[in-house]
């Protein structure tokens, strides 16, 4: 691969509310503690113990100027924090921390319900619940297809440095290291970045730093597929300027990567986002095509899928193969049942249910994105799938307020961070015809928690919880993202036919899908 700082040197640049709605503070009933407590020091703790040179790079001030080499470990541990570890360490100290979020949250329920009603019988593991071996990323090195790269000072002082963030804005300590070393980053991703950071040191027009100091170039996005085609955005705070002038900033982007220098990088699109604030959608602040396809596209399990430049698609595509498969087995989903989608980005997990079942509805906020999964069923011929763009909070009500409809029902919500909103919980709780649910979470210890409690707590009217608890009955970490303390946790929630939300019937043995694809089971950790 080329080396844009040595173009660089040769001409001359280089010198992130309460439990629920109706509380107005948190419930004095869910301790601070379960949110967030299987995590405090799980992760940190090992590593330093394991590495204490981590712990001098971490205490260390942001003053002076640290060798190359000391600011990318600093980097990397900041974004990173396992890549000391061997994959396999990786994977038990993450099997731990989930199991460790599940013995939190049956404990809570024990709490709220008692033995009966809320919990299964008790399994293995010290949990009620299922919990199986986590599945591993099949890739663990420049695994991710999309990558957010900022523009700030770098720890030479150059205000044009491409790369990401150390430090803390409260301390007015913030760096830009450029980030080419770190394992979960493609060298296509890198490349793209560096040369951004060629264009920027070549051009007249200064960075935006700070929105209220002025200047204009911002962030870069690059998302890739395993065609190796590379679609980029540029965001540009306008700050006044006029149509010609920003004419002359999109031509000279454009024609940097597709006449000059960044050529090398080989891009299939790029767009050029005129941006006001920090993150905006394409309805707010429209993507503009300065050349090339205005899509992106990923063949995966047995579909072609499409994706937009504001569309969310899961950010390891192996990875998501192994999710998605865990999914459709946990479901269940048969000929007589129909499949919600809830937050379905793309239409994925939907769509590549589809086949099993009798509809398909899903819900997703993204315009783009509902017309991406449009698109994709479209193109791949499945004709039960219907795609509904908004909020979920006001779509799914909608879509099951209808008392006639009684047919079997099984939802599948995978929702960012913030976990699902309470009318979304509300309207799962409350239609009978809902008896399984896969919940989808990358940070379970956090909001995701407050949702699994609504879910599984007893009925009550003054919270609008009305239906039948769900009972938790099986768990699978899947991770997604290696060399960092996340993963995906697949769960799924279901209650009895006779609407008493307890039995104690849970799967023994688990799908044989998943005992296929399972790892030896991890072994305990006293350490973590």
């Amino acid at each position: 691969m080329h080396n844009p700082r040595l173009f660089l040197a040769g001409v001359g640049f280089f010198s992130k509310s309460g439990l629920l709605p109706w509380d107005s503070a948190r419930p004095p009933d869910l301790p601070q503690s379960l949110l967030g407590r299987a995590y405090k020091g799980s992760f940190t703790n090992k590593i330093a113990k394991q590495h204490p040179s981590r712990q001098k790079y971490q205490k260390k001030q942001w003053h002076g100027r640290p060798r190359d080499d000391s600011w990318q470990e600093r980097l990397a541990d900041v974004v990173t924090p396992l890549w000391r570890l061997s994959y396999e360490e990786q994977l038990k100290m993450k099997f731990e921390a989930q199991k460790k979020i599940l013995q939190s949250l049956e404990s809570y329920l024990h709490m709220l319900r008692g033995v009966s009603g809320t919990v299964a019988a008790p399994q293995s593991e010290g949990l009620h619940c299922l919990l199986h071996p986590i599945i591993p990323s099949p890739t663990t090195t420049g695994y991710r297809n999309k990558s957010t790269f900022a523009v700030n000072r770098g720890p030479d002082g150059n205000p044009k440095t491409v790369g990401y963030y150390l430090g803390s804005w409260r301390d007015g300590n913030v760096v830009c290291v450029p980030c080419n070393h770190l394992k979960n980053i493609p060298e296509k991703h890198s490349q793209v970045a560096q040369y951004y950071e060629v264009f920027l040191r070549q051009s007249s027009v200064e960075p935006c730093l700070l929105f209220h100091e002025g200047g204009h170039w911002r962030e870069l996005i690059v998302r890739t597929n395993r065609q190796g085609h590379t679609m980029a955005i540029v965001t540009f705070h306008p700050q006044g300027l006029s149509q010609e002038e920003l004419c002359v900033q999109k031509v000279t982007l454009k024609d940097f990567f597709t006449k000059g220098p960044g050529t090398v990088c080989g891009l299939t699109s790029l767009y050029f986002q005129e941006s006001t604030m920090t993150r905006c959608r394409h309805q707010q602040a429209p993507y503009q095509l300065l050349f090339g396809e205005p899509h992106i596209f990923e063949d995966l399990l047995g579909l072609k899928i499409r994706i937009s430049p504001d569309a969310f698609f899961q950010i390891n595509t192996a990875g998501a193969e192994m999710l998605y498969r865990t999914i459709g087995e946990l479901s269940r989903v048969n000929p007589e049942s129909t499949l919600l989608d809830i937050c379905c980005g793309t239409g994925v997990i939907g769509l590549s249910l589809a086949q099993r079942a009798s509809q398909v509805h899903g819900i997703e906020l993204v315009e783009q994105a509902v017309e991406d999964a449009r698109w994709t069923a479209a193109f791949n011929g499945v004709t039960n799938c219907e795609f509904h763009a908004g909020r979920a909070e006001t779509i799914l009500p909608q879509l099951l307020k209808s008392p006639k409809d009684e047919k079997l029902t099984v939802a599948v919500a995978n929702p960012a961070r913030a976990g699902l909103h309470y009318r979304v919980v509300q309207a799962i709780r409350n239609c009978r015809a809902i008896r399984t649910l896969v919940f989808v979470s990358c940070k379970p210890q956090g909001e995701s928690m407050r949702n699994f409690i609504e879910l599984c707590c007893p009925p009550n009217s003054a919270k609008k919880l009305l239906g039948d608890p769900f009972v938790l009955r099986e768990a699978v970490p899947v991770d997604l993202f290696p060399h960092t303390p996340h993963c995906e946790l697949v769960l799924l929630f279901t209650r009895d036919l006779h609407g008493r939300g307890g039995g104690n019937i849970v799967r023994a043995r688990g799908s044989k899908w998943l005992q296929r694809n399972k790892l030896s089971q991890p072994e305990e950790n006293p350490e973590s």
